[in-house]
């Protein structure tokens, strides 16, 4: 600060805690970063008034300074020979390690000062909260999805350790490890507003479908008979079934993509591949012998793909 606090302040040396206070209630008022938002001079003015406040307000320190023992910094003088001063080192902390909220205010509350002034507004020193009245704590939950609900959206309860139950709108194309912050579902506050609810989303391992990005991959079984004339096949998708053409000569392990029918990721819809898996029909009388002669007749040629 480097000055005179009572200065500062506006008041004589004799002042009383009382005039000191209110003297420094109406300067804050004035002053405060918020009421001036971009006004350098009364945010350094604001500093040093903050500062006197802390000085002055401390009756212990305040009495250290009357009697010469720390100077205006809260800083302690040294009597060298010949009464020569040294202030304390450089890169000391004013007035003492903590600051104001920690080691000085002594006989007042800065919440009391300051709560309501200016409706939720910056403590000296920057730090932000609801009118000075503080904040509950975040609650931090992790809810395990579907995959079709990471995809479709959807609504889920979850329940909490206090028993609470929360409904929780999961958006369309969630993507997994995303967080929904529910605003004033967490830990009460203390006069202050509540904190929030933050909810991880865990996409579960789906029984059909491997996710490799935003791709889905599946086996799609088909029947011989599909898989060597071609047709049309139902295919599961996390939205539904739809129809999907097997060309007509495709091969086991053959994948078919249907675009725009995977997950999501970073706001892209990926693919479904489909990877064909050839089932016999339970009786195989007919391609017994269908085998038998079509070996008599030579090796065949293998299915291209």
């Amino acid at each position: 600060m480097a000055g005179d606090p009572y200065k500062e302040l506006g008041v004589s040396r004799g002042a009383s805690a009382d005039e000191i206070k209110k003297a420094f209630r109406k300067l804050a008022k004035e002053l405060h970063p918020d009421k001036n938002p971009g006004n350098t001079a009364a945010d350094e003015r604001f500093k040093r008034i903050t500062a006197a406040f802390d000085l002055l307000g401390d009756k212990d320190k305040r009495a250290k300074f009357d009697r010469g023992e720390i100077d205006a910094d809260g800083r302690e003088q040294f009597r060298g020979f010949g009464g020569s001063q040294a202030r304390g080192g450089p890169g000391a902390n004013p007035f003492g390690q903590g600051g104001a909220r920690q080691q000085g205010f002594e006989n007042i509350d800065l919440d009391e000062l300051f709560g309501g002034m200016f409706g939720g507004a910056a403590r000296p020193g920057g730090a932000r909260t609801g009118g000075f009245a503080p904040r509950g704590q975040d609650v931090k939950a992790t809810l395990e999805i579907s995959l079709e609900d990471s995809i479709s959206g959807a609504t889920r309860r979850i329940q909490f350790s206090d028993g609470r139950m929360l409904d929780v709108a999961i958006p369309k194309g969630a993507g997994d490890g995303q967080t929904i912050r529910l605003k004033g579902q967490g830990a009460s506050g203390r006069g202050g507003p509540a904190g929030d609810a933050l909810i991880e989303l865990k996409v579960a391992k789906h029984p059909i479908f491997t996710r490799d990005g935003a791709d889905l991959t599946m086996d799609q079984p088909v029947t011989l008979y599909d898989a060597v004339l071609g047709g049309k096949v139902p295919v599961r998708t996390p939205e539904g079934t739809v129809s999907m053409t097997i060309p007509a000569g495709s091969s086991s392990g053959r994948v078919l993509r249907l675009k725009g029918r995977g997950a999501f990721e970073n706001g892209r819809r990926g693919d479904l591949l489909a990877r064909l898996m050839i089932v016999l029909p339970e009786d195989t009388s007919e391609l017994t012998k269908l085998a038998h002669d079509a070996r008599d007749k030579g090796p065949m040629r293998p299915f291209r793909d």
